[in-house]
């Protein structure tokens, strides 16, 4: 079996517990707009599938139609100031990555957030070790579920894909890291709806907790 040498995780409700701020963002534009606000647990399920699909939650509008361009701009703004208020990476992510570095495992991010939240983001968070790479959904001409940033980030990370393991909480995720040849595992700790059913997905694994990734290279990696 293929030594796994990188693991690379997905930003929003994988690595990072970022939905705190952006549901802060949704309903600082919602009250802008004289519009509802929602409830946290309304909006958590929906982070990790972007900016369109919160102003899809929280406004009615979707790509295309009128309006959503102005809110979804709006709403990056009002994101971009308040990036880190409450993010904070996952429980146990950060004994995780200095359990990975001590075993000579690298780790890296691919994420759909676009560079110029991302880049900012990571430094606040200023994780230890730092990522060997950092794919964002700008940095390549195609976005997850499209395998070109997976393969983008093996590369920057010195290995090819199938010595890789990528860790996300959407279905793109996984497709994405399938369609590059990597191992999977769903992070059923992240922003998952009752709705969805992560166990059809074909994922290599699953985990309810960051430690458990490691369980899971112990007995797979």
């Amino acid at each position: 079996m293929t030594k796994i040498r990188t693991v690379l995780f997905d930003l929003d409700g994988t690595l990072a517990d970022t939905a705190p701020d952006m549901a802060h963002a949704l309903n600082a534009l919602l009250k802008a707009e004289v519009k509802q606000t929602l409830a946290f647990e309304d909006i958590r399920p929906v982070v990790s599938h972007g900016a369109s699909a919160l102003i899809k939650l929280g406004f009615g509008v979707a790509p295309g139609e009128a309006e959503f361009d102005r809110l979804r701009e709006r709403f990056l703004a009002v994101y971009a100031d308040n990036l880190c208020r409450h993010t904070r990476p996952f429980d146990g992510i950060g004994p995780l990555l200095v359990s990975l570095h001590a075993a000579g495992i690298a780790w890296g991010i691919v994420t759909n957030k676009p560079a110029f939240l991302t880049d900012p983001l990571i430094a606040s968070l200023d994780l230890k070790p730092a990522p060997v790479c950092i794919v964002s959904g700008d940095t390549t001409n195609n976005r997850k579920p499209h395998p070109e940033p997976m393969l983008h980030a093996a590369a920057a990370a010195g290995a090819r894909p199938e010595q890789c393991l990528y860790v996300g909480d959407a279905e793109r995720d996984i497709q994405a890291g399938k369609l590059a040849g990597m191992k999977t595992l769903v992070a059923l700790f992240g922003y998952i709806s009752r709705s969805e059913t992560p166990d059809r997905w074909g994922a290599d694994g699953m985990v309810n907790s960051p430690h458990e990734i490691l369980e899971w290279l112990e007995r797979h990696g």
